[in-house]
């Protein structure tokens, strides 16, 4: 099978009924096969798949994962050169998938390719969660082509040449099989959130390239599992950056920007506290209390990706995004 397009899907039942008919319908192809990995779901979406879609392979896992394990479980137990890795609340378009695994196809030093990304709720405007490709500064916040923090562009052409990127996201990403599982897939112990920054990282700092083609286009909701607004986003948010850091700096700037990130971190905290917001102020701080936890698993997860680094990878924006977003100056794509 040359694609497997994989749905991770975790009690949605309804994302499934509003959005699977657009999968199916735009990606027929007999080298390709419609999956849809089931994380411990208690409601009825393994119910509706066998009644209305019998086609659709079902892999059941025992419980939720996460987003990391459950994918790693699953596409573990799936033969594919390609893994498209889908969320279950993205509508696809004619011909979206052909463009990403045309590039795949021909050149061999991509190992990850993403389309375009627009709101499904304003389809004119980029979606939060990948824009038109992700990129990340020196002190790891993870800015897009068409999204800064939280001002979203409209799209109006401005990012439709295809272009190298740092990070493609998890939302929807065509990744080489055997290197996603020569790399270990994405980290466990993420659960959701920047996994799939960290294995962009891993994958660019090998040599390998990332890319956006963006005569792909899907339309994306967001926010489906956890919204902005729960402590729980911001604690594996802020958590997972920091493991992230730790693990794919160079010693040469790890503890300097480390030190800075912990610093910018309190201060966010105590926004949080004068907004009212005395969970989200809680989950910065448990996130430095458990990043510190870890920090014995992730430094041999640091020795490993240091065996396979081969270099700087390009698309780290050297300047602060932040400074320069509050100080409202100009933000160039990064190349």
């Amino acid at each position: 099978m040359k694609t497997a397009i994989v749905i991770l899907n975790w009690n949605g039942r309804e994302m499934l009924e509003r959005f699977l008919p657009s999968v199916v319908r735009f990606s027929s192809g007999q080298d390709r096969q419609i999956i849809v990995a089931d994380n411990g779901s208690t409601d009825d979406s393994l119910d509706f798949l066998q009644k209305n879609y019998p086609a659709v392979r079902q892999i059941v896992l025992d419980r939720n994962y996460g987003f990391a394990e459950g994918y790693n479980r699953a596409l573990a137990e799936i033969d594919a050169d390609y893994f498209l890795l889908l969320n279950s609340d993205v509508q696809v378009t004619e011909n979206w998938l052909g463009p990403l695994e045309n590039t795949l196809d021909h050149q061999m030093n991509i190992v990850a390719i993403m389309p375009k990304i627009r709101s499904f709720a304003e389809p004119d405007r980029f979606e939060y969660a990948g824009a038109a490709g992700g990129f990340i500064d020196w002190l790891g916040y993870p800015f897009c082509r068409g999204r800064v923090l939280q001002t979203i562009e409209r799209d109006h052409g401005q990012y439709d040449n295809p272009e190298e990127i740092f990070w493609a996201t998890g939302a929807c990403m065509l990744i080489r099989a055997r290197l996603f599982l020569e790399f270990g897939g994405f980290d466990a112990s993420f659960f959701a959130h920047q996994e799939e920054i960290d294995l962009c990282w891993r994958i660019k700092s090998a040599g390998y390239r990332i890319v956006v083609q963006p005569a792909s286009v899907v339309y994306h909701v967001g926010g489906g599992t956890l919204s902005a607004d729960s402590p729980r986003k911001t604690y594996l948010n802020f958590r997972n950056n920091l493991a992230m850091l730790y693990k794919n700096l160079s010693a040469r700037t790890l503890w300097g920007v480390l030190s800075i990130r912990l610093v910018l971190d309190g201060l966010s905290a105590f926004v949080f506290l004068v907004q009212g917001k005395k969970e989200h102020f809680k989950s910065v701080w448990q996130a430095h209390r458990d990043f510190f936890r870890m920090k014995k698993e992730l430094k041999s997860k640091r020795r490993e990706n240091r065996k396979r680094r081969r270099g700087s990878p390009t698309g780290i924006y050297r300047g602060s995004i932040v400074w320069r977003y509050y100080t409202g100056r100009k933000i160039s794509p990064v190349r």
